[in-house]
């Protein structure tokens, strides 16, 4: 679906982290919708380097950029060279800034600040030189055990994953008070879920793990009392809805991207389980994180509705149900 009624064929726009979920994702959505469009995509990719608690450091994949037409580098946005040689090689039109190291278990306090705040400053630097509107990855995370619904301007961020998006907010709307030749707009992504986000590892979302646990004839191992354990799980289709409408945004901001709908784990198995055609029985586990673990998370979009005209299109079965062969092809391909 084309989001946007502006002709974006003769724009230079930059994606970070473009070999990841949702920068591959926006990647072929300007492919497919403006041809002409020139695409860059910046990711560090993946390669041996893991965070003290063993997980990769950099999540970026090829294949999930196979059959992408346009130019990729492999770089670092720690590297100041780097940006500084991409600022004087082209004129961005829009940035979208998708890199991060996203990983709400890294204890890396420098590095994940360095990555996620500093960098992003030499971003925005960039952009206003540009002339170019910023859009950028903010966080649910920046909420932390804050209660539903998760407004913004209630944040408790628990960990230093949400703490650096949090300053990240701060440094945004810094900028866009002094510099108003660009438009700059923070999403905070709630639970997302959907196709190339496979490569994430551990850290993809439950409803691929699920499907996987399932198709693999296992029984799923859900916390005890899953139904009373809630989420606003958003599908990729509407995460790239939301950006796309943040090109051209009626103001500056800091906006939650979810469904304003908050699902339980239980009825994603349930759902799973319908659309994978399986019928395997819950097996229930006790919940260790009780105490540091979100029981419900559920975001205040009036604000996203109003400023940027966004509405979820996907409601959680039709969101699995879109995702379900993607899901099959993976087992099959990556699994077996």
């Amino acid at each position: 679906m084309r989001y946007s009624d502006i002709d974006l064929n003769t724009k230079t726009i930059l994606i970070t982290g473009g070999a990841g979920f949702i920068g591959s994702n926006l990647a072929f959505y300007f492919q497919e919708h403006y041809p002409q469009a020139k695409v860059v995509v910046l990711d560090l990719f993946r390669s041996n380097a893991t965070l003290s608690n063993g997980n990769l450091k950099s999540f970026g994949h090829f294949k999930n950029l196979i059959g992408f037409a346009g130019e990729v580098i492999s770089g670092d946005i720690n590297d100041q060279a780097l940006l500084a040689k991409l600022s004087v090689q082209y004129k961005f039109d829009y940035i979208f800034h998708e890199a991060a190291i996203s990983d709400t278990t890294a204890l890396e306090q420098d590095l994940m600040i360095q990555t996620n705040l500093n960098a992003f400053k030499d971003l925005l630097d960039i952009a206003v030189a540009h002339g170019a509107n910023m859009i950028y990855a903010s966080s649910g995370a920046t909420y932390g055990d804050a209660p539903s619904p998760q407004r913004v301007g209630r944040e408790a961020p628990q960990n230093v994953y949400g703490f650096s998006k949090l300053m990240m907010d701060h440094l945004a709307r810094d900028y866009a008070k002094r510099f108003k030749n660009i438009s700059i707009v923070g999403l905070r992504y709630f639970n997302v879920y959907g196709p190339r986000e496979f490569f994430k590892n551990k850290t993809a979302s439950m409803v691929v793990q699920f499907g996987h646990q399932l198709l693999g004839g296992k029984n799923p191992k859900l916390f005890e009392n899953s139904d009373k354990i809630l989420r606003d799980f958003i599908y990729i289709e509407d995460i790239v809805q939301a950006n796309i409408l943040a090109m051209h945004p009626r103001e500056s901001g800091v906006f939650n991207v979810g469904t304003g709908k908050a699902r339980s784990f239980q009825s994603m198995v349930d759902i799973l389980q319908h659309e994978l055609g399986t019928s395997y029985v819950c097996e229930y586990i006790p919940n260790p994180y009780i105490g540091r673990y979100q029981f419900h998370t559920e975001a205040d979009i009036q604000s996203t509705q109003e400023v940027l005209g966004y509405a979820p299109h996907f409601e959680f079965e039709e969101g699995i149900k879109a995702y379900a062969p993607e899901i099959k092809r993976l087992f099959e391909e990556e699994l077996s």
